[in-house]
């Protein structure tokens, strides 16, 4: 019998957002997405502020300067 194992990352590789919320791939080919209203600094933050983010850690968090927001991607898991 083969088993196969699954490798979960929580390693974040892109970032976008829409009205409602802010969506995540992982490198494991995961999705995910949050309401933007869970983080108020976000959610008052303009479109520009928003996209104006880095990775940090290599991609275990996101880091938005202009609105100084740190998120860690397993925070969201």
């Amino acid at each position: 019998m083969s088993t196969s194992t699954i490798n979960k990352s929580n390693i974040a590789s892109k970032v976008w957002f829409d009205e409602n919320k802010m969506s995540l791939l992982l490198n494991d080919g995961r999705e995910i997405s949050v309401p933007i209203e869970w983080f108020p600094r976000l959610r008052d933050a303009s479109p520009a502020q928003r996209n104006n983010w880095r990775f940090i850690g290599n991609g275990e968090g996101i880091h938005w300067p202009d609105i100084d927001e740190d998120i860690l991607v397993e925070a969201l898991m």
